[in-house]
């Protein structure tokens, strides 16, 4: 994504949305599409797909800790999340795009995020047969968090104030389209796909542990009570929050002072 700069404060212009096959998007998550669309899956890969602000870096962390704390302890003091586990529709120019990131991972399983609807995931997942996890978050939770996301982001157009945010939420017209046609075309899409897992937020701060659970049931993982617990306490709000390799400080654009409600 090309920037144009502000000469006043240096920092970038916000986007504009584009309609995109009939979903709000942005050129950050369009201008690789071919690459995007034609993206290469492994039959071992696991998609987190979430809409935005549902919890996507906590559950990437929790999959992350899962499967690599033991084998590879090095990468959780070494490697971002955003490199640990790449963002397959993003394109920013500035570094490598989401699946140049995900072509190169050398884990296995490889673990890629997206916020796609589930009508734009590359068919290849498809095919292959790979495990999706879902989160979902309930509507009114998700919008306060993305609107204050979208005040301190400077890859996202323009929030307005929260009177006018919330209109365009409940129409659509924010990045990645209409929170309701992404949870349900997901939901449906599980009906008949049994290698998806949804997950609710909700759910996940009531009894981390029981959904931790069901989670690994589905992966067909069984790490000892003593590795659960470590992944529950290092996935707790505070310290994810203090972790510079999952709270995204490193970004600047993830790092602006937001305005004051």
């Amino acid at each position: 994504m090309e920037f144009n700069v502000d000469s006043n404060t240096e920092l970038p212009l916000r986007p504009l949305l584009i309609d995109f096959h009939g979903v709000s998007m942005v050129d950050n998550c369009i201008d690789n599409w071919q690459n995007v669309k034609n993206f290469q899956a492994r039959p071992d890969d696991i998609l987190i797909a979430t809409y935005p602000k549902a919890g996507t870096t906590w559950i990437s962390y929790i999959l992350d800790l899962l499967y690599f704390s033991q084998t590879s302890p090095d990468r959780q003091t070494s490697l971002p999340i955003y490199e640990r586990v790449p963002f397959l529709e993003s394109e920013f120019h500035v570094s490598p795009s989401g699946t140049e990131r995900a072509d190169k991972l050398t884990t296995t399983p490889r673990l890629i995020k997206t916020h796609l609807p589930v009508q734009f995931v590359p068919k290849s997942f498809w095919e292959k047969n790979c495990r999706v996890v879902y989160v979902g978050r309930n509507a009114k939770d998700t919008a306060v968090s993305y609107f204050h996301f979208d005040r301190m982001n400077k890859t996202q157009p323009e929030p307005g104030d929260w009177k006018n945010f919330l209109q365009r939420f409940m129409d659509g017209k924010i990045v990645f389209g209409s929170w309701y046609d992404h949870v349900t075309g997901w939901w449906e899409k599980k009906q008949t796909n049994s290698n998806i897992h949804y997950m609710f937020y909700e759910d996940m701060i009531e009894d981390l542990g029981r959904e931790m659970d069901r989670l690994c049931s589905f992966l067909g993982l069984s790490p000892s009570e003593e590795e659960k617990e470590r992944v529950r306490v290092g996935t707790q709000f505070d310290n994810m929050k203090n972790n510079n390799m999952v709270n995204y400080s490193a970004i600047p654009v993830m790092n602006a002072p937001a305005q004051v409600f």
